[in-house]
């Protein structure tokens, strides 16, 4: 649980995130602002992030992911309301991109989750679709997908095999492992599992044929595939 000296700090970040949440601006402007508040804020955290990131970087964490020309593998997930979802099903609809986010408590999921509950809706339905990816129970994804009004299905990892087949499932470490449980972010709580491990945030740009047209795969999880270059590799997709 977080201290008491740590509520004012909290309250400061959530509100930074209500702002950056709704800020005129590319997803990419709203996330580097909450970085910069979570920086101001909690400097100690962001230099973990960074050690985190370098350390990821150094052993060329995500480059074996799924790249343009590759076969999607597939893939069947429960949704937020336990019914299994499966790709090739997906697949005869439109092309999609497949999003992977670290879960409902993670600050720059919910702005970017946000952006593409936007995006979708801009999207007619033949000519594309979004699924997001989490290692959460499925009440997590169910919360997530009310809070933001999520209009497409939010799909259960759980312990992160989609991820791992990916070769995108990480460890987190032992110094943000230390400092998420004493901000009253325990991963087990919300995974079933004492792994503490996490997926590389990525977008996947799938065709009808199951080949992988376009790709965002970045081990700092405070970046994200831009959201007109989703769109525009949706609308080559189709």
């Amino acid at each position: 649980m977080t201290s008491k000296s740590s509520e004012p700090i909290a309250d400061a970040l959530a509100e930074a995130l209500r702002r950056c949440s709704d800020m005129d601006a590319s997803l990419a402007e709203r996330l580097q602002a909450f970085a910069g508040e979570v920086r101001r804020f909690r400097p100690e955290f962001q230099d973990a992030v960074d050690d985190l990131v370098a350390r990821l970087r150094d052993n060329d964490a995500g480059k074996g992911a799924p790249a343009p020309g590759d076969t999607m593998p597939p893939f069947l997930l429960p949704d937020d309301a336990g019914h299994l979802v499966a790709l090739e099903e997906l697949l005869r609809q439109s092309p999609i991109a497949i999003t992977f986010h670290r879960g409902h408590w993670c600050p720059y999921c919910r702005i970017n989750i946000r952006a593409l509950a936007r995006a979708q809706q801009a999207i007619p339905p033949e000519a594309g679709q979004i699924i997001a990816i989490m290692p959460e129970r499925q009440q997590f994804s169910a919360e997530l997908k009310s809070d933001a009004e999520v209009p497409f299905p939010i799909l259960t990892d759980m312990d992160n095999g989609y991820a791992m087949s990916l070769n995108l499932a990480i460890w987190v470490g032992p110094d943000l492992e230390r400092m998420m449980a004493n901000f009253g972010r325990r991963l087990p709580d919300y995974q079933g599992n004492d792994s503490w491990m996490l997926p590389i945030p990525a977008t996947f740009i799938v065709g009808t044929d199951s080949r992988v047209t376009a790709r965002f795969v970045d081990p700092d999880y405070r970046k994200r595939m831009d959201i007109e270059d989703m769109l525009a590799a949706l609308r080559a997709a189709s």
